[in-house]
Formats: structure tokens, C-alpha cells, sequence
């Protein structure tokens, strides 16, 4: 069985999601606990307590989601005896997700990528004055529908594929006027649905080059060791494991396609056959399951998921 660990990105995030961690793990609630020191401020505190909307601040959320990814892997490893390096192929994260997924493999410390995280999304909030900018998710298209569709919308704004999810949800990103010009021109390419996202930003396009500035800057003061298992990179979906190339790829991210449906069959033509989603929500095990069938995804977030991975994973 191939295995690999998948970790989550922005809109997984629910209040009080890793509480039940703290409640019953004291390596949980370390993570926690080095992750509200690491930032000055008591993120906990917003992901247990709210109110919804502080905690969906890009700011919040971002750190929030690889806390909550790396108290399950804290458990697991500390806990459970899972060594990732010894079961694992291949880890991979969605958007800010991969970031989780480069701490869970050692590439970064748990308070940098914290710091990093709170950074990128005060950056990325900040890029594009609110209301200037948007995301909307295609529904029962395809990638190349989805390109010719952008394209179509963009007439002289900015308009670009931001996340490939699975075979049927192509998400664009852009100017709000582009992106409001979406719904009418994809009519033509038998788009059946637009749904625009409830998002403060338009992530994932070439309006975030100042965020990707003051992302190449941060990461440029971080040490990044070699990962202990390759990490499936967002803009290539394939693995990356130097250094600097880690570097390299995180900065283009912030513009750059999150190309998720080409990372898990990358995963699929490379031996894994079960992924573990490892944190907040199941958003994840589901594309997984909408890609490729020939992988059982299983959602580990909570104290009677981790008891069920931990036991199958031996």
C-alpha cells in the first residue's frame, strides 16, 4: 500500500477545530501552545472560541489550518510511534497546505511556518485594494474549458485559472470585473455553473505579485532543510525535495495555479493508493475521490480519526 499524507488549504477552517486535539492529546496542545508564542498572539483562542469571521481573516486562518495539521502529526508521531518518513511516499498540501505539508517534513520549523503563514496572508489581504478583485469556481468543466473561458473574461483584465481542484471544479481568479464577466461568457462553452466564492482576495493570479515580493523576501531569511519525504510542489504537481528549489517554487505559488487534480495523479501513477488528509475538515479526501478512484482518502482530524489511521498505519 502506498501511502501518502495530504494537508489542507484556506476554507477548511471551522470554529473550534482542534480543540477536541488539545482535549485529549498534551502533544496537541504543544503545538498550540508554540504556535500562539511563535505569533505573539492567542491564534487558539479565535480557532476555539471565534467569532467566525476573525477566524476566516486570511491572517488567521492560514496559521490556523497548519496548526491544527500539525497537532495531528504531533500526536501521530509522538504518541502513536508513526514515523512519516518510514510510511509515507509522498506529503502534499493544498495552497497554504503545503506549507503544512514542508513543516510535517521537517523542511521548516513549526514557528516559522506559522510566522510565514501569518506573513503571506497579511500579504496577500493587502495586495488588492477589497472589492477590486475575486474568485469564482466553474462547475462540470474541464481545465482546457476552463483556460478558454479566462481568457475569454479577461478582455484586458486579469483573469487566470487559480486552483485545478478535480475533473469538474476549475477555480478562476482575478479582477472582480473579469471575473463578473465569467457566468454570461461561459455560457458559450457550456460552463453550467459559476459560483463566485466568498474569499477577501483574489488568490492565485498575477494580482498577488506583491505578495509573492514580500513572500520571496521572508523566505529568503528562512532555513529550509532537505524534506524527509518529497513534497508534491502546487506549481509543478511533482516532487520537490532541494532547498532552494523549495524556495523558488513557494514564491511562484502565490501567482501560480495551484495545479491539485495533476498532484494526485501524480500520486495515483507513482504506487499510492490511500491518502490521509491530516487536519481541519474533508475537503481533500473528497477531490481525492473525485480524481481517482484507485485511492481511498480518509479525513484525520479528530481523536477518533487519528486512533483509526494510527491503527491501520501500524
Amino acid at each position: 500500500m502506498g501511502v501518502a499524507f495530504v494537508f489542507p488549504g484556506q476554507g477548511s477552517q471551522a470554529v473550534g477545530m482542534g480543540k477536541a486535539l488539545a482535549e485529549n492529546f498534551a502533544s496537541a496542545r504543544e503545538v498550540f501552545e508554540e504556535v500562539d508564542a511563535a505569533l505573539g498572539d492567542k491564534l487558539s483562542g479565535i480557532m476555539w472560541e471565534g467569532p467566525k469571521e476573525t477566524l476566516t481573516l486570511t491572517a488567521n486562518a492560514q496559521p490556523a489550518l497548519m496548526a491544527v495539521s500539525m497537532a495531528v502529526m504531533r500526536v501521530l508521531e509522538q504518541e502513536k510511534g508513526f514515523k512519516l518518513a518510514d510510511k509515507v511516499k509522498f506529503v502534499a498540501g493544498h495552497s497554504l497546505g503545503e506549507y503544512s505539508a514542508l513543516a510535517a517534513a521537517g523542511a521548516f520549523s513549526l514557528a516559522d511556518a506559522a510566522r510565514l503563514l501569518r506573513l503571506r496572508g497579511e500579504a496577500m489581504q493587502k495586495a488588492v485594494p477589497v472589492g477590486e478583485g475575486a474568485m469564482a469556481a466553474l462547475l462540470g468543466v474541464s481545465l482546457d474549458v476552463a483556460v478558454k473561458v479566462a481568457e475569454a473574461a479577461a478582455q484586458g483584465d486579469v483573469c487566470q485559472v487559480a486552483n485545478d481542484n478535480d475533473p469538474t471544479q476549475v477555480v478562476l481568479s482575478g479582477h472582480k470585473r473579469a471575473i463578473d464577466r465569467v457566468a454570461e461568457v461561459g455560457k458559450s462553452f457550456g460552463v453550467r455553473r459559476a459560483m463566485p466564492l466568498p474569499v477577501s482576495a483574489p488568490f492565485h493570479c498575477a494580482l498577488m505579485q506583491p505578495a509573492a515580493d514580500a513572500m520571496a523576501e521572508a523566505l529568503s531569511k528562512i532555513d529550509i532543510k532537505a524534506p524527509s519525504v518529497p513534497v508534491i510542489s502546487n506549481v509543478l504537481a511533482a516532487p520537490i525535495a532541494d532547498p532552494e528549489e523549495i524556495r523558488k517554487r513557494l514564491v511562484e505559488q502565490v501567482t501560480g495555479t495551484v495545479r491539485w487534480r495533476e498532484s494526485v495523479l501524480y500520486m495515483a501513477t507513482n504506487g499510492i493508493t490511500q491518502v490521509y488528509e491530516a487536519g481541519a475538515g474533508k475537503v481533500l479526501s473528497g477531490l481525492v475521490g473525485r480524481i481517482d478512484k484507485s485511492i481511498a482518502a480518509a479525513p484525520v482530524g479528530t481523536p477518533e480519526e487519528i486512533e483509526a489511521a494510527a491503527s491501520t498505519l501500524g
